[in-house]
């Protein structure tokens, strides 16, 4: 998945919190955002001459991406064959941060998980006999 496709997949799916999201499609997504974010804060110190934490393209581009970030990152956690509300793991400081980190780079879970199919269409593992008679 290059990085046109990967942001605006994340576009398409701006409000969907089903499914899985492949670590290419999350990182690429949060990479367009920080260019993004350079770009706001460049126009808001150019135009403006305010150097504030949020001016009104920062806060503009803020409410275009907050819906879009939070599926993204609830769809990569079901790629680990984990719930959503890990995100909440974000409001521990630092140590959430790390945690929640790790989690997304993890590889997602071979074939089908109870959130949906493999993104990178592979299949699960036959399992092994158990040797019961």
């Amino acid at each position: 998945m290059n990085f046109i496709e990967a942001t605006s997949t994340c576009f398409k799916k701006y409000a969907t919190f089903r499914g899985r999201a492949r670590r290419s499609e999350y990182w690429y997504f949060f990479l367009a955002l920080f260019i993004a974010g350079l770009i706001a804060d460049a126009l808001d110190t150019h135009f403006l001459k305010s150097v504030g934490l949020y001016g009104p393209f920062d806060a503009i581009l803020t409410l275009v991406v907050i819906l879009p970030s939070i599926s993204v990152s609830v769809r990569r956690l079901h790629d680990i064959n984990q719930s959503g509300y890990w995100l909440l793991i974000l409001f521990v400081p630092i140590v959430g941060w790390v945690a929640y980190f790790f989690m997304t780079i993890q590889d997602g879970t071979i074939g089908p998980n109870p959130y949906g199919n493999d993104p990178k269409g592979r299949e699960a593992p036959a399992t092994m006999p158990t040797g019961e008679s």
